[in-house]
């Protein structure tokens, strides 16, 4: 039986593109802002573009980060793509304007500190050998960025009885949080969608880990 995703409509991301990628991988793909579809399905993908303060009043107008939580409360897969992954942060700092975000990880979205600015087209990412995502894919592989914010310092420490995150990184000026995996919870800060076949694997990847 194919997967249900429900890729959540709040005013922001590149939602028809990111349907199509999903629909190739077998998933069945809903796109909406209903809440009890979003909360029921097997899978969330929070998608985003522009703003991060834009983006979380988009947010925030579907309860979506109500959604965001008590699917993880649940550990019920959610998938944030782009800015869907800056937001699952502490807070985003855009022209000297803080905003909270959903606080799922400690840590700060920021411009990055480089001599090009957005970051835009094909880059290379460092994922941990242990990673899901990027099953199957060799160092070499490229994925599509398009962003000027990210986040420069992963904060989350490991403690007693805490499995730290699975972190990959990727460089422009300077080293930024390229995806992460948290149980249930998992990030890309680049598209998979706009990636070809890389995105497309990683995509299916994700698909597989849903129960």
């Amino acid at each position: 039986m194919a997967k249900r995703v429900v890729i959540l409509d709040y005013g922001s991301g590149n939602l028809r593109s990111a349907e199509r990628a999903l629909a190739r991988t077998g998933a069945e793909v809903t796109v909406t802002a209903d809440y009890e579809a979003a909360l029921e399905c097997d899978g969330l993908v929070v998608p985003g573009v522009g703003a991060f303060a834009a983006c979380m009043a988009g947010l925030k107008g579907v309860r979506g980060e109500r959604i965001v939580g008590r699917r993880l409360s649940a550990g019920r897969p959610v998938l944030g793509i782009c800015v869907g992954m800056q937001i699952l942060f502490e807070k985003g700092v855009e022209h000297g304007v803080h905003t909270e975000g959903c606080g799922e990880w400690p840590g700060t979205v920021e411009r990055l500190d480089a001599p090009v600015l957005p970051h835009m087209g094909w880059n290379t990412v460092t994922a941990p050998p242990e990673s899901v995502l990027f099953r199957g894919m060799d160092a070499g592989t490229r994925f599509y960025f398009v962003h000027s914010y990210g986040v420069r310092t992963w904060e989350l420490q490991a403690g007693p009885g805490f499995t730290q995150p699975l972190v990959t990184w990727a460089e422009h000026g300077v080293p930024f949080v390229a995806a992460v995996e948290n149980g249930p919870l998992m990030a890309t800060q680049f598209h998979p969608e706009k990636s070809g076949d890389a995105g497309a694997l990683l995509l299916a990847n994700w698909l597989n880990t849903l129960p």
